[in-house]
């Protein structure tokens, strides 16, 4: 198993409620080896798991609308 953290391109509607992406995702294959948390994406444009590293980044030129 590969320890190098994997990089997750977003869409500003993959995020969910705040501007938040749950970790682990559906996509992994390993979707039980952590619990699950709540990464903020919003704020600074990408999130880090704390758990596995994985980091999740806002798409380039990707728009939130909850924030003015």
């Amino acid at each position: 198993m590969s320890n190098t953290p994997s990089s997750v391109e977003l869409l500003a509607t993959d995020l969910q409620g705040p501007g938040v992406i749950a970790c682990p995702n559906p996509k992994m294959t390993l979707w039980s080896g952590h619990p699950k948390v709540f990464i903020d994406v919003a704020t600074t444009g990408e999130g880090k798991c704390p758990y596995c590293g994985t980091v999740y980044r806002l798409k380039a030129g990707e728009k939130l609308h909850s924030h003015h």
